[in-house]
């Protein structure tokens, strides 16, 4: 019930966000372009989505942009590895399945780091960010590796329609919710998080293997950066190694509009969404209003600290 009672503001301000720019931008609401949205949406979705566990336990994960970037620069290198001229099955899932490894490598050492060392997942997942960004920068000396045009399943991974109407990206952005939304919200593990969040030291004392839990969360969100990273990297129809730059920020605003304390805690799957949502419509809005982005920078920043500061007065009452 509390849950429901957090969610009425976020999507009573998501429904006046789009008429606010129904009204700036003509045809803002017409099918397309809501579907248009909706796919631009859901990479930064899947993202927000581990990033919701790693906040709800007390964390933080600053190098998902980055790892995106190097699942995307690996997988089109596996892909395209001998320069086949054919499209091939094998080939097509050994890619996917090296971009999805890479990634929870990334997510296992971060996990790892931050429950048997003490070091602030703040200055770990920094580190490895810089880390992931200068591998992806090395494949290739830093030049965009292309997908090679008969690779038609990959392809269709960010630029595919099921039946012709609802984008593959989607799809795999609401599978994605709903396995997020009953891990968190209807298994044991779940509860885990949110008691790991609320009291770390309670939490251990009651039996939680912390660490245990604190490393899953992590290979969690790097395995969710890392279908993001396939998907956005088909999208773009190309690796290219600085992709992913600010895709961090955009998932921790998700996360912390959509209720996310950053103290740990309190969070919810739904309410991530109904987030991702609001920044998705604030970007596209602005973009078609013709908004200088200086100017959609600030406006961004503007929302994150009031949702913070909202958060922080909820607490304290």
């Amino acid at each position: 019930m509390n849950t429901a009672k957090r969610l009425i503001p976020l999507v009573g301000a998501s429904i006046a966000l789009m008429a606010l720019f129904r009204i700036l931008v003509p045809g803002f609401l017409n099918p397309e372009n809501l579907v248009d949205l909706v796919q631009q949406i859901s990479v930064n979705a899947i993202i927000a989505f581990g990033m919701t566990f790693c906040i709800l336990i007390g964390g933080i994960d600053l190098s998902v942009g980055a790892v995106l970037a190097v699942v995307g620069t690996t997988a089109v290198y596996v892909l395209g590895y001998g320069e086949a001229e054919t499209q091939s099955l094998f080939r097509f899932f050994l890619a996917v399945g090296a971009g999805l490894v890479v990634a929870a490598l990334f997510g296992a050492f971060n996990g790892v780091c931050a429950a048997r060392t003490k070091m602030p997942p703040f200055i770990i997942t920094l580190a490895t960010m810089m880390v992931a960004r200068g591998a992806a920068l090395r494949f290739n000396q830093g030049r965009p590796i292309s997908i090679p045009a008969h690779e038609t399943l990959f392809l269709g991974l960010g630029n595919g329609r099921i039946a012709g109407v609802l984008p593959v990206p989607v799809l795999v952005m609401l599978v994605i919710l709903v396995i997020s939304a009953v891990l968190l919200h209807r298994t044991r593990f779940g509860q885990h998080l949110y008691g790991i969040g609320g009291n770390r030291e309670a939490a251990r004392f009651t039996g939680i293997a912390v660490g245990r839990a604190e490393i899953t969360v992590y290979i969690l969100c790097a395995l969710f950066t890392g279908i993001a990273g396939i998907i956005a990297t088909s999208q773009l129809y190309s690796a290219e190694p600085a992709s992913g730059a600010g895709f961090e920020l955009n998932a921790i605003a998700a996360a912390v509009v959509g209720g996310t304390s950053f103290t740990g805690g309190i969070g919810s799957i739904p309410g991530t969404f109904i987030g991702a949502v609001i920044i998705g419509t604030l970007d596209k809005g602005l973009n078609q209003a013709g908004v200088h982005f200086s100017y959609q920078y600030i406006l961004k920043g503007l929302v994150i600290l009031t949702a913070v500061y909202f958060d922080v007065r909820r607490k304290k009452t």
